[in-house]
Formats: C-alpha cells, sequence, structure tokens
C-alpha cells in the first residue's frame, strides 16, 4: 500500500507533467493559449473538511486566456479534462456536486 509521501511524489511528478502540457496548448495563433499562476496548494483552513489541500494532494490553479482570468468551471474544463487522463487518482473539482473548477488533486482515502 502506498504511503501518503508516495502519492504526494505521485501528485507532484503529474502536477508538473500538467504544467508542461499547459504551457504547449497553442491557439489559432500560435501564441500559448494558457497561463496559469497559483491557488491555494497547502491549505491549513478554508476547504472543505477532509480537503486534499490539507494533506498536499491539491493545488488550486488561476487561468488566464489571452491575459484575461477565467473565473468559471467551463473554461477549465478543458484542462480539467486533460487532467483526468494523466493519473487514475487525478480528480478534477468541476465534477464535484458543487463544482470547483480550479481545484485539481489526487484521491486519497476518501478525499478528492
Amino acid at each position: 500500500m502506498k504511503t501518503l509521501g508516495d502519492v504526494q511524489r505521485e501528485f507532484a511528478d503529474t502536477l508538473i507533467d500538467f504544467l508542461a502540457w499547459i504551457k504547449a496548448q497553442k491557439g489559432p495563433d500560435g501564441e500559448r493559449l494558457y497561463q496559469v499562476t497559483w491557488g491555494d496548494f497547502l491549505a491549513h483552513d478554508g476547504h472543505m473538511a477532509n480537503s486534499c489541500h490539507y494533506i498536499r494532494l491539491a493545488a488550486d490553479l488561476n487561468l488566464f486566456i489571452g491575459g484575461v482570468y477565467q473565473d468559471t468551471t467551463e473554461a477549465h474544463r478543458p484542462l480539467g479534462e486533460k487532467w483526468k487522463t494523466m493519473h487514475p487518482l487525478a480528480r478534477w473539482g468541476g465534477d464535484f456536486p458543487r463544482p470547483d473548477g480550479n481545484h485539481y488533486s489526487f484521491a486519497y482515502q476518501d478525499r478528492a
């Protein structure tokens, strides 16, 4: 059985690959399609109970398209769909009962 540390390292590695994929996406003009800044990674409060943020298995990414901040789950959908293909534990907040489109995490012990 994998330890939390094992899963945290897999999450970090997968997130690095995901960020590289985001950076590589080009728009019709050949310019970068997406840019992101960091949101919450490790948090101690402010998220739902048992949040993966509390155990270093979640990242919130602030998305910009054409320099404009995107605050909808739908804007994150292409990224969320890609994220879910990158690892069996990958979960996207856009699929949550209360959607949270900028949330990218790994499932661990009944947490997503």
